[in-house]
């Protein structure tokens, strides 16, 4: 067998995660962090006091290292860069604290922490792009306004999934994503289901498949954060939620 030459090789390795890659990334491990103490804190026997303390700890460090990377951009200073770091390290405080906390109240503590990360990915794609370029890139065509905010709502763990009587649904706040939208992102690699990860919707009811972004997915959204949009903002009959609602900001027109 013909080893293949050295340089070729260099062309196989992926580049490393853009700073607001890595905050969509961390939305999601946060997602995961929350799910996993929802399922404990409805299990059948008490949790371990200590049960979350090391995924706790984790996300408090990998907050760091998302911060590290935002400063190693060494952007100008501006307000807005300024408080987006200032919400990480509160991020990165609150995990932290949460280690050392029961399980309900470390749940409680990272419970709006998905939806942080991805405003401040929000944030840091604005500044950058104000700072390097003139103009927003061209929206991706291949994507609908819809299926793009539904990108956005996926990363802020805004979306389940399930089924019953052999019918899928959806769960998710407004704007709605259904189920048509999302395995067209699955269809896409964007999208998947992780199956049974999240709390059921009723007392007694299965855990829900929580739907999450793939990597194609994360970079798919990073790359249009806050570009125009190429249609209507939301699905229709959806009424979008007042600001700070990050897939209303991906989806306005600049």
């Amino acid at each position: 067998m013909t080893e293949p030459h050295a340089e070729s090789l260099l062309f196989d390795v992926a580049p490393p995660p853009t700073p607001v890659e890595r905050l969509l990334h961390l939305a999601d491990q946060y997602t995961q962090h929350n799910d996993a103490l929802d399922l404990l804190l409805r299990a059948a026997d008490p949790p371990a006091p200590d049960a979350h303390a090391a995924s706790a700890q984790r996300l408090a460090t990998d907050t760091q290292s998302a911060i590290k990377a935002i400063q190693a951009e060494r952007l100008y200073e501006s307000v807005e860069l300024t408080e987006t770091v200032m919400r990480l390290k509160q991020l990165a405080f609150l995990a932290s604290a949460a280690a050392d906390l029961s399980v309900g109240a470390a749940r409680e503590l990272t419970a709006l922490a998905p939806e942080a990360a991805v405003s401040c990915a929000v944030t840091l794609a604005a500044e950058t792009r104000r700072r390097r370029w003139a103009t927003a890139p061209a929206p991706d065509d291949r994507l609908s306004a819809v299926q793009r905010t539904a990108l956005a709502e996926i990363a802020c763990g805004h979306v389940v999934a399930s089924s019953s009587l052999g019918r899928e649904f959806t769960r998710s706040r407004e704007p709605k994503v259904l189920m048509s939208t999302l395995r067209a992102l699955e269809t896409k690699g964007l999208a998947e289901r992780t199956a049974g990860s999240a709390y059921a919707a009723y007392v007694g009811g299965p855990p829900l498949d929580r739907a999450r972004l793939t990597s194609a997915g994360i970079t798919a959204l990073a790359s249009l954060i806050d570009s125009p949009p190429a249609g209507p903002s939301a699905a229709p009959g959806t009424t979008p939620r007042p600001l700070p609602a990050t897939a209303q900001v991906i989806a306005r027109s600049r």
